[in-house]
């Protein structure tokens, strides 16, 4: 058996293990490409993970800072449900403007409130963008209060 050529030996062993005649091709550097082709589907499959994890990075920003938003609106909310009245004094309302706009001391990134008194109403709007967003884009949340 060791002075077949080296195919005719591949052919030999395989009817031996399985009883079947068959031929038996070399196929050198198939592994190769399958290696190489099973590196480029994953390396496809991590990029795509990489780019949804960085969106969901954004998305998560985005629903802190709306939450942040609602959380400031409350709180100036709540010193007027506390003064029993919808003016508050200017001392306050300039706190408030500046907690809202530094981001550092649970504010807002380029944040501004502001609050608007018509009648018996008060609009507290709060408006804010985030850094990775264009300087066209802005985020608005708004809250009305009436105390009777």
């Amino acid at each position: 058996m060791s002075m077949l050529p080296r195919h005719r030996r591949c052919v030999a062993r395989v009817t031996r293990l399985t009883g079947v005649t068959r031929v038996a091709r070399v196929s050198r550097g198939v592994s190769l490409i399958e290696v190489l082709v099973v590196l480029v589907l994953f390396s496809v499959g991590l990029i795509g993970m990489v780019g949804l994890q960085a969106r969901a990075v954004q998305v998560s920003v985005g629903a802190e800072d709306s939450s942040r938003a609602a959380l400031l609106a409350n709180d100036i909310v709540s010193r007027m449900w506390g003064a029993r009245s919808i003016t508050l004094d200017t001392a306050v309302i300039v706190a408030w403007n500046l907690r809202v706009a530094d981001a550092t001391q649970g504010g807002l990134p380029n944040g501004v409130g502001t609050v608007t008194v018509t009648g018996t109403v008060a609009t507290i709007n709060i408006t804010w963008r985030a850094p990775h967003e264009p300087s066209t884009t802005t985020r608005k949340y708004q809250t009305q209060l009436m105390i009777p």
